[in-house]
């Protein structure tokens, strides 16, 4: 399988997703302190010649491969990889199951204002504590939503593309 977990800027909440998924976070141990958030690899390291690219993260325990996308306002990106799937799938007989997971939900007022003052204005001394602040109120929604993609893709039996918008994560 092939995760790729998408939001606006790929660099924050998709970051957090993809360190989740791979077990770098642990969510049971409670709150996220400042240095955890900001060892996690891409977290707020992405700027805008990023968009589009796919960044790998690794693979999982099971051998699945983890990426993250910044889509921009590009709300297309979801059916254009679909259609990129498809054409692998009838062209070349790829099997591989693609799930993709919007984390945009999850983000709270704190990161995005973070991420504004941080990657757009280039003035970190606000932006980064915003980003740590709500990088620590959406760790456990985010966690959640990592839970949910995965079982998404363990029960999608038909379907070799998921694709999940995760709106009832709003934070």
């Amino acid at each position: 399988m092939i995760f790729i977990y998408h939001d606006f800027a790929g660099t924050h909440s998709t970051s957090l997703a993809a360190a989740h998924h791979l077990k770098l976070l642990t969510p049971a141990k409670g709150k996220l302190t400042k240095e955890e958030i900001l060892a996690v690899p891409y977290f707020n390291k992405l700027t805008k010649k990023d968009v589009g690219k796919l960044i790998f993260h690794g693979k999982d325990e099971e051998g699945n491969e983890v990426y993250t996308l910044a889509r921009r306002r590009f709300k297309e990106a979801a059916p254009l990889l679909l259609d990129f799937y498809l054409l692998l799938e009838n062209k070349y007989e790829f099997k591989d199951k693609l799930i993709l997971s919007n984390t945009s939900p999850t983000v709270p007022l704190a990161m995005t204002f973070g991420g504004l003052f941080s990657r757009g204005l280039k003035i970190d001394w606000i932006g980064v504590p915003l980003l740590i602040k709500g990088a620590q109120q959406s760790s456990e929604l985010v966690s959640k939503l990592v839970d949910h993609t995965k079982q998404a893709a363990r029960e999608a039996t038909e379907k070799n593309v998921i694709t999940l918008d995760n709106k009832s994560f709003k934070i």
